[in-house]
């Protein structure tokens, strides 16, 4: 399946799998939440339309580490939107993941070729794909906001839709305009694929943070979410035998570090 039509179906599936429980979610809800709701979806839309069109104009490779800037752009709406400075404890740790996120898109070979492929190769989809980090980084400070004040779960299912109805109407757009033609070939790989990303991926991991990201900061959320590459190298290193670089394992250890130093030095500072 073409990329944003696999976000459809993602997204869908889960909207239809919470569904059925829509009178429970939304048992003492009202239009505020509404509201809260349509403001996460369409953030987490256009973060995750955003990725999809602008990987097809960029290298994977690129789109990975401009997508890790988010955690540079967090802290920074932290200050301007909730007027909240990132500790020094999250300054570093988000240093470090970015110094991490440098080795993991380094090729092996010259620690800074990622630099000078963007230099001096930057096209369309690497400005989506920086787009797509800008918003990435805006939903975690939203959510922040957001879920101090409502309900986690109408704002589950609500962020949810708006993302699925999003990705169909995406979806149509780009496939009229021939951007990412709509292809959906079914195959037993593609459902199960499906069903994990819609329950796993989707409905539990929206849940989690939605209600449990307000009690540490956005920024320090996004160093947490920073993990991503570490978990997809490790999968692949076991289930499909790719191997890592010495350059990836050293950016997966500063990740980790990164994390380590922000969680030792705020409880240090509690």
């Amino acid at each position: 399946a073409s990329p944003m039509v696999f976000i459809s179906f993602r997204f869908a599936l889960a909207a239809l799998i919470l569904l059925p429980f829509v009178k429970i979610i939304f048992k003492n809800s009202h239009l505020k939440e509404l509201k809260g709701g349509l403001i996460l979806g369409l953030i987490y839309f256009l973060g995750f339309a955003l990725q999809t069109v602008g990987l097809n104009y960029t290298t994977a490779t690129k789109s990975g580490f401009i997508t890790g800037t988010f955690v540079i752009f967090t802290p920074v709406f932290q200050i301007f939107i909730e007027k909240k400075m990132p500790t020094r404890a999250n300054i570093i740790g988000a240093g470090l993941v970015v110094l991490g996120l440098i080795f993991l898109s380094s090729n092996g070979e010259s620690l800074f070729d990622i630099f000078n492929e963007l230099g001096s190769n930057f096209n369309i989809g690497d400005f989506f794909t920086l787009l797509c980090a800008f918003f990435f980084a805006l939903y975690l400070v939203y959510v922040d906001i957001i879920s101090k004040k409502f309900d986690y779960m109408p704002l589950t299912f609500i962020q949810i839709s708006i993302t699925a109805v999003g990705g169909i109407i995406a979806a149509t757009v780009l496939g009229a305009f021939s951007i990412e033609p709509v292809k959906l070939i079914v195959t037993s790989n593609l459902v199960w694929a499906i069903l994990y990303t819609s329950i796993l991926a989707t409905i539990v991991t929206t849940i989690i943070q939605t209600k449990y990201q307000k009690v540490v900061t956005p920024t320090k959320a996004g160093i947490i979410f920073s993990f991503e590459p570490i978990f997809a190298a490790t999968l692949a290193f076991f289930m499909l035998k790719e191997s890592i670089s010495s350059f990836g394992v050293v950016g997966c250890i500063f990740i980790f570090a990164g994390l380590l130093v922000t969680e030792l030095l705020d409880k240090n500072k509690g």
